[in-house]
């Protein structure tokens, strides 16, 4: 297939709008075909600027398509020379507080020479070489409380023994267990039934479904209290994160929406994505800051609070301005914010000084004004709008 050169195209567009001009300033073209012309000019200037850079098709690094795979992150947090393509910050490595470790030490004793058979065993070893074996046995803990029941040789009255308060029936499930149970379905999104399964071939009993959900309410109760301080301090935090994300919950799309801000993250679960979910969780119409998006629309509707461009959303359209149409003032502009990222990312305090600031708005400004040279003029429409543009038409040259 043929290929067209968008560049030899536009450059065509434009000497037969100048030589239009020409004949137009000589007064050469009556003001209906000038009219004509104009609007053929602007339409010829939307199919340059639509189809041609339809060539260039969008992925997940040039667009906003989720990306399955992703380069690694410069300014990632983590360590660099791990060659690991971790974002944000590392994981905590702290061993759970019920978690043992025991460690032994073997020695491998050599009694005779491997050569001439010689007598090694008092010899002493000029150094050690070590090989290490880590291995996991998991250990079912069971506690047994018998609480005394004894009867008054005074009055026979019976009393017994006073159970500790975490021992409320016949049988309960400890702390590690129900954190297990929780990390499986929650944190690790395990299905249920694959949870059970695995809890049953290491404790060799089966958890019924309905007491895996109650471990994860009990936890949803008992963190309301850190749930209303957390949004409490979202709706106070001068910037805020927003994002969703989709999840299939009873073979039905639902939505997980996410708010962030310093070291909170709150995440909740919606049928919708827009407006309807944004209300009914209710944090953004209350929120007077800065909230940074990935340009949904639904974001845009609320003017109580400042508006900003997700960094990574932005470079993915970067991209695919430069790959559509090789600006200088895209890649320029794509260069300074990667600079930047890495910058900010790499500091503690995550900011830039004033006087960086400062040139930061100086080289911004200058790409853009150096690109407003590179953009194609979009003139504007002869007319108002498209009813008057019909009726003008209808008058010039009449109608059936």
């Amino acid at each position: 297939m043929a290929q067209i050169h968008k560049s030899s195209v536009r450059d065509e567009l434009d000497r037969l709008r100048n030589e239009f001009k020409s004949l137009s300033s000589q007064k050469k073209v009556s003001p209906e075909i000038a009219m004509l012309f104009s609007s053929m000019f602007v339409l010829m200037e939307l199919v340059c600027a639509i189809f041609l850079e339809k060539k260039t098709k969008k992925s997940d690094k040039n667009s906003s398509i989720p990306p399955s795979q992703t380069e690694k992150d410069d300014s990632a947090l983590t360590d660099s020379k791990t060659g690991a393509k971790g974002k944000g910050k590392k994981e905590d490595n702290r061993l759970a507080s019920n978690c043992k470790t025991t460690e032994s030490v073997s020695i491998a004793t050599v009694d005779t020479c491997n050569i001439c058979g010689n007598d090694l065993e008092g010899v002493e070893p000029c150094r050690h070489e070590r090989r290490t074996s880590i291995d996991i046995i998991f250990e079912k803990v069971v506690t047994h409380i018998d609480a005394e029941i004894k009867i008054c040789t005074f009055c026979e009255s019976t009393t017994k023994g006073i159970f500790p308060s975490n021992m409320h029936g016949k049988l309960q499930y400890g702390d590690g267990l129900k954190a297990f149970a929780i990390n499986l379905v929650v944190c690790q999104m395990v299905a249920l039934g694959r949870a059970q399964k695995l809890i049953k071939s290491m404790i060799g009993q089966a958890i019924s479904e309905t007491t895996l959900l109650n471990f994860i309410m009990r936890l949803h109760l008992s963190l309301a209290t850190w749930e209303e301080q957390a949004i409490n301090a979202l709706k106070n935090s001068h910037v805020m994160n927003v994002d969703e994300t989709g999840l299939r919950v009873d073979k039905k799309n639902h939505w997980i929406h996410v708010y962030c801000a310093g070291d909170i993250t709150l995440k909740r679960l919606h049928r919708k994505r827009g407006k309807e979910a944004i209300e009914f969780i209710d944090i953004v119409p209350k929120y007077g800051g800065i909230i940074i998006h990935d340009c949904w629309a639904s974001y845009f509707s609320y003017e109580n609070c400042g508006h900003g461009l997700c960094g990574a959303h932005l470079l993915r359209e970067l991209t695919f301005i430069v790959n559509a149409n090789d600006y200088r003032w895209a890649a320029n502009i794509k260069k300074i914010l990667i600079e930047t990222s890495k910058k900010v990312s790499k500091r503690k305090q995550k900011k830039l000084s004033q006087k960086e600031y400062a040139n930061l708005q100086k080289r911004y400004r200058n790409i853009m004004t150096r690109g407003e040279n590179e953009l194609p003029e979009i003139h504007p429409s002869p007319v108002g709008n498209e009813d008057e543009w019909l009726n003008q038409m209808l008058i010039t040259y009449g109608s059936d």
